[in-house]
């Protein structure tokens, strides 16, 4: 390209053809990539643009699709080094060598199971785009094009074995079981990307040490608090329990309800007095 039209166009209109809808809306609900979700999500077409439905429709036929969003949340800033949730060595690395979303431009790039084609969107698998997400564009996986399970990753092939290893009580599987019954949290899989890894990381996570208990934690996840055990040795986790965050009074009739969840707060103690 001639360089005086590179250097004259420095910007670029784009709208989004949609918006998804998922119950994650909270950044530290989300996993590092797609496929470590258990999340699925809906993508919905702007509903004055009805070409939209007509541009998806032989998608039909295809595993999973590319879809390319905005970190609308994401303009405040970005820096040329960054240090990755999951880093080996603890160190930084190039941002253009990472995933993280913080970037000059703030565009997404996920690669989702397609479910089925609706005629209002895009019904997709686990997915790692929060609720409201504008997505600019879907692009069709192809195997043969888009595959190379071999190739090398860098930084990141130093990290497989950093990872612990996740277990939990009945008691636990029973409550968060029930609490996602009643709301569209999900305690268990939000331990499973929080907890895999730096599950200690006090400055990228809500977690204390339990006093005068040896090796156990909390996490907060909401209003709500999760208890667990760790062996760092081992590398095991064993989510042992969850409770409410608020206190009784807190949960009195009257009192405000920022979050707008205290009547699942109330239900829960209720099938499970502490």
């Amino acid at each position: 390209m001639p360089e005086e039209i590179t250097e004259s166009i420095t910007s670029f209109p784009f709208k989004a053809i949609g918006y998804v809808r998922t119950s994650s809306r909270y950044r530290y609900e989300m996993p590092r990539q797609a496929a470590f979700s258990g999340v699925p999500a809906f993508i919905q077409w702007v509903k004055d643009e009805p070409r939209y439905a007509e541009a998806a429709k032989d998608l039909v036929g295809f595993d999973r699709i590319w879809v390319v969003f905005c970190f609308h949340l994401n303009w405040d800033h970005w820096n040329p080094m960054v240090r990755p949730p999951v880093s080996p060595d603890g160190k930084k690395y190039s941002l253009f060598a990472t995933r993280s979303p913080h970037r000059p431009n703030p565009i997404g790039l996920s690669c989702v199971e397609l479910l089925s084609v609706e005629k209002n969107g895009l019904l997709i698998g686990p997915c790692d785009i929060l609720d409201g997400t504008p997505v600019f564009d879907i692009k069709p996986y192809i195997p043969q094009a888009d595959a190379f399970p071999s190739s090398a990753a860098g930084w990141h092939d130093k990290i497989s074995d950093m990872g612990y290893e996740i277990a939990f009580t009945e008691i636990f599987l029973e409550k968060s079981r029930f609490l996602a019954g009643l709301s569209s949290l999900d305690v268990e899989n939000f331990c499973r990307i929080q907890l895999k890894y730096s599950p200690l990381d006090s400055s990228r996570k809500r977690v204390k040490k339990v006093e005068n208990k040896d090796q156990e934690y909390r996490i907060g996840c909401r209003t709500w608090q999760v208890l667990f055990h760790i062996d760092t040795e081992g590398k095991k986790i064993l989510v042992k329990d969850l409770f409410s965050n608020y206190t009784k009074e807190e949960l009195l009739a009257g009192c405000a309800d920022k979050y707008g969840d205290k009547e699942f707060h109330r239900a829960f103690l209720a099938s499970f007095p502490s």
